[in-house]
């Protein structure tokens, strides 16, 4: 396949005829936290949600790489099952080809292999002069040679149908350079250009253009992890399930002091793209502890089910540089990491989906 599965029609299929003695169905949220090249991990954890017919995907909110594992599992799941999987397949065998995503293709010739430098990423000699010029050279100093090489992988996809083709939800941000807030775009506001934007690294690729189909004006767009990673509010609509399940790519938690430039670096881009899921977790956790005391009206809040899916011992392990060098073996662990944490989730908290969050948010924040 050398291009992802989109919908055929306008609208989704006929849905399959009942079966007898089916199981209770949980209808669940997705968020989806953008992490680069760790996003393959989230990709494991959708290839297993997939397999679970007993669990119903309502809506997804995704930030970069969230964004595209989302669009991906949207156009996938309005027809099957099955084509979500094989898109995911596709997206990833995509990523799986691209070298290292800060420097344009003809400059690689100038480093090492990424294969190494994944393997070895924090003793890699020449890694501090890749860092190095991607903080210094801006990428629009490349002129006619940039090249965003997402690009070509995110415009194979069809957007003419996003907006009425089935499926779950979509929510998608980005962050507007120019008044430094959040943008949530939803389903057929959703293009190219947004996904892009949502996934553009300021320091990797140029700022991406896109005119608010809201408000008439043109502004730039950069990455939405800066302002929403991923975006929450989004899944408190009245209509949706009360059950968000946070596929968590940044390592909350750091038990060794980091003490090095590059572990510094690493931790600053940890603690930076955590920051908005935080303050949402923190707002949620109010809210749970209002209802709780009865000082809130029934009804005039949702009270979230919070639930997450992560590895902080993997992420620990591979430190945030390896998010922009996204070789076959990485994905693959990624994948395969991503795969176990959701069926482990399944087995201990599937119960507890439509019932009760699986997330001490009062313990978190205590």
């Amino acid at each position: 396949m050398d291009r992802p599965l989109t919908p055929t029609g306008g609208a989704a299929p006929p849905k399959p005829a009942k079966r007898r003695a089916k199981p209770a169905v949980k209808s669940i949220n997705l968020a989806l936290q953008g992490g680069g090249a760790h996003g393959a991990y989230t990709w494991g954890v959708l290839d297993r949600l997939l397999d679970e017919e007993r669990v119903e995907i309502a809506a997804i909110s995704g930030t970069s790489a969230g964004a595209l594992n989302g669009f991906a599992l949207k156009m996938g799941l309005a027809q099957s099952r099955d084509h979500a999987r094989e898109n995911l397949n596709w997206l990833w065998r995509q990523m799986g080809a691209i070298t290292d995503m800060r420097m344009a293709n003809w400059l690689t010739h100038f480093g090492p292999a990424t294969a190494q430098v994944a393997r070895a990423v924090e003793l890699a000699f020449a890694q501090p002069l890749m860092e190095m010029m991607s903080n210094a050279v801006s990428p629009y100093a490349y002129g006619p040679f940039y090249e965003n090489p997402l690009e070509r992988i995110v415009r194979k996809f069809d957007f003419s149908q996003v907006g009425d083709c089935g499926g779950p939800r979509l929510m998608i941000s980005a962050t507007n350079v120019r008044t430094g807030k959040i943008r949530v775009f939803e389903d057929a506001e959703i293009t190219d250009d947004v996904v892009l934007a949502s996934a553009c690294l300021p320091t990797v690729f140029q700022g991406v253009k896109i005119t608010d189909p809201k408000t008439g004006v043109e502004d730039v767009f950069w990455d939405g992890g800066f302002t929403g990673n991923p975006a929450l509010f989004p899944l408190y609509a009245t209509d949706l399930p009360e059950d968000i399940l946070i596929v968590n790519i940044n390592p909350l938690e750091r038990k060794e002091m980091p003490l090095s430039p590059m572990e510094i670096a690493n931790r600053v881009n940890e603690i930076s793209f955590n920051s908005s899921l935080l303050r949402e977790l923190r707002a949620a956790e109010f809210v749970q502890r209002l209802i709780a005391q009865g000082r809130m009206p029934e009804g005039a809040m949702k009270n979230v089910h919070v639930h997450m899916v992560s590895d902080d011992r993997l992420m620990n392990e591979l430190s945030a540089t390896t998010k922009l060098i996204p070789t076959p073996i990485l994905l693959s662990r990624l994948f395969d990491a991503g795969r176990v944490a959701a069926d482990r989730f399944l087995e201990d908290h599937f119960d507890d989906l439509n019932e009760r969050g699986t997330i001490d948010l009062k313990e978190m924040f205590s």
